[in-house]
């Protein structure tokens, strides 16, 4: 299975002397940010990406969707993004394949337990439905789990998977009708700044004229912030997927399921399942081929809560990039000290099911005006003090 997407463009387009914003990266971020850019008025827009779009990180996702956090402002972000993520049908005509199953975030130590009953008030004080429960409960919800491993979960039913190359086309194709100019196969060579602001955009094509720059270009993205000084730290990692085969008659219905002790993680996929972990071996760097290394640490977190998925036979699998920053949460903001240059990159694992809100955040960022919330804290600038850092307790 690919999600990689193509956006068929009309012969013979060029790239443009001028742009009121260049948007680098054409991914969830960069598609979501130019269709609502464009949707309020702004014209003149130019996304780019250096091979297709999706091609990215967005291409290799779980496709999980949640607002099972315990920060609130990635709760909120979750939560926006998961209304745009049910509303996707109607407004944009296409079928995303959404499955609201649920996560279950399971628990095998007491510092998880107080940790999940802490995100849970978190969560419904903001409008969330989840809920702690039995390790019982858990094992009605999700057959494959091993009652004795556990000693609670959480549970949010409104989460669940949809497919985000079916996301990154319906935004490509909306943002394109309203005038967007997307050039594929476009790479960033060097952006300029004069006089403490953005002046360019140079492109193997040529340059671009331009007072602002959006940087989307996910785990390449620490490469933009260098060309005008700005510090975006962000580490590539590789996380692979394992898929089963199919079998000839569905397996149980389950929930997105994590466990926090391992990070192994799995879900459905047609009549098998999607599965993985975020290998605690992998080294940074920009590899993207697919082998068996995390099989061994997965067998071995399954052994314990998940006995029946022990040693999975592998119809398939693809390796994608997480984008990390420090504390494993997004960069979203404004440099303060390059006039015009925008960032929205960083999101660790958490772009898919963060992009459509994102997108409208930036937006009102761009358009200098008040937003659904205050996205301060995603600022690049809070690794400059330790006490800035953004505390996650449910990362993969």
């Amino acid at each position: 299975m690919s999600n990689v997407v193509s956006l068929q463009l009309p012969a013979g387009i060029r790239q443009p002397s001028h742009a009121a914003v260049v948007i680098i990266g054409g991914g969830i971020m960069g598609t979501s940010i130019a269709f609502h850019l464009a949707k309020a008025g702004v014209r003149n827009i130019v996304l780019v990406d250096r091979s297709v779009l999706g091609a990215g990180s967005s291409s290799k996702p779980l496709g999980g969707v949640r607002a099972t956090f315990s920060d609130p402002a990635n709760i909120v972000l979750g939560q926006r993004s998961l209304r745009a993520f049910e509303d996707f049908g109607q407004r944009f005509s296409t079928d995303i394949g959404l499955r609201k199953v649920g996560y279950l975030f399971l628990c095998r130590s007491e510092s998880e337990l107080l940790d999940c009953e802490r995100s849970t008030v978190i969560q419904n004080g903001l409008g969330s439905t989840s809920r702690m429960i039995s390790p019982a409960e858990a094992v009605d919800i999700n057959p494959f789990l091993r009652q004795e491993a556990l000693i609670g979960a959480s549970f949010s039913p409104e989460d669940g998977f949809a497919e985000p190359g079916k996301v990154v086309q319906s935004y490509a194709d909306a943002a394109a009708a309203l005038g967007v100019c997307i050039l594929e196969h476009t790479e960033v060579m060097d952006v300029a700044a004069s006089g403490g602001s953005i002046s360019s955009v140079t492109t193997n094509r040529g340059t671009i004229t331009t007072d602002a720059v959006i940087c989307c270009a996910g785990a390449w993205s620490q490469r933009v912030g260098d060309m005008v000084n700005v510090n975006l730290p962000v580490v590539p990692v590789r996380r692979q997927i394992g898929m089963t085969r199919q079998m000839s008659s569905p397996m149980p219905t389950v929930p997105f399921t994590l466990d926090l002790s391992t990070t192994m993680y799995f879900h459905n996929y047609r009549n098998g399942m999607l599965l993985g972990i975020s290998n605690s071996n992998q080294e940074p760097g920009f590899a993207r081929d697919f082998t068996h290394e995390w099989l061994p640490e997965f067998n071995a977190a399954a052994r314990v809560c998940a006995p029946a998925l022990e040693a999975p036979e592998l119809e398939c699998g693809w390796a994608g990039l997480y984008e990390n920053t420090p504390d494993h949460n997004a960069l979203i903001g404004a440099s303060s000290s390059v006039g015009g240059f925008y960032y929205a990159t960083g999101f660790s694992g958490h772009g898919f099911l963060q992009g459509p809100a994102v997108g409208e955040l930036v937006r009102d960022l761009y358009l200098d005006r008040e937003s659904f919330m205050d996205h301060t804290s995603f600022s690049a600038d809070r690794f400059r003090t330790a006490d800035q850092l953004i505390q996650e307790v449910h990362i993969i």
